[in-house]
């Protein structure tokens, strides 16, 4: 079987909402879009990996690092379809959506959610999760998944799934979404493509467009612990856990 051609995306824009320009945000001195860019290159099933921004301050900074860079449009209400727009323009089997608010992702994450497309030619989207306590499951900002026995996705959630009713249950299993997509490149420019539906609006999950129109999501688990950048406040986490890692 040939050798599927990867192309690794990660989406970054300036005006973040909660934190602006966090994509330019230093961690432990080095700027965060860049520390991403880095890790996923380090990752050697992927043979190509493209910032996609609207934004010339963060082109500079990935270039000047030695990153390669794609232009996109200002307008995008998503990091997909900056990234479907960044897709069209290269040729690639696979295409991976790498969060730019990541700055913990590495290599070794990466891998497993690739590798799975190389043994089912139908597999359209893949993507992972981590087990995470109770107490964990009950903060919206961490999205929870709940698959089926073959680790299909059945549902992604903001609340914490599933529910147990009988409190009797020991064994509470949780599962953390771990924002990291490989989809195969003909389809994602479909997926871009597809209307919004009721539940992504409602639970304001795009995966759960793709599930709401029947296609299937692997879904594969990892020990990983990623803390994603969505304030100020952090960094200083993701600081002390760089600092664990080295220890």
């Amino acid at each position: 079987m040939n050798k599927l051609k990867t192309a690794a995306l990660i989406p970054a824009r300036y005006n973040s909402t909660r934190f602006p320009a966090k994509a330019l945000a230093k961690i432990s001195g080095q700027a965060m879009i860049v520390r991403v860019y880095e890790s996923v290159k380090a990752c050697q099933l992927i043979d190509q990996v493209y910032v996609a921004t609207d934004d010339q301050r963060i082109k500079k900074a990935v270039e000047k690092a030695g990153g390669q860079v794609i232009m996109t449009d200002a307008k995008h209400q998503s990091g997909t379809d900056r990234i479907a727009e960044a897709a069209a323009e290269i040729e690639a089997d696979l295409i991976v959506n790498v969060q730019g608010d990541e700055p913990l992702i590495r290599a070794q994450d990466i891998a497993p959610a690739l590798e799975v497309f190389a043994q089912r030619p139908e597999l359209k989207m893949s993507t992972l999760k981590r087990k995470i306590t109770a107490a964990e499951a009950e903060n919206p900002d961490l999205v929870k998944v709940i698959t089926d026995q073959n680790d299909y996705a059945l549902y992604f959630s903001r609340s914490p799934i599933p529910y147990y009713r009988a409190e009797t249950v020991k064994n509470k299993n949780y599962y953390q979404h771990i924002g990291l997509y490989v989809y195969r490149r003909d389809f994602l420019l479909k997926y871009a493509k597809m209307q919004q539906t009721e539940l992504e609006k409602a639970e304001s999950l795009e995966q759960l467009r793709a599930l709401e129109n029947g296609y299937q999501i692997k879904v594969i688990e990892t020990n990983a612990k990623l803390i994603g950048v969505d304030r100020k406040e952090d960094i200083k986490l993701v600081e002390k856990e760089l600092a664990a890692r080295q220890n």
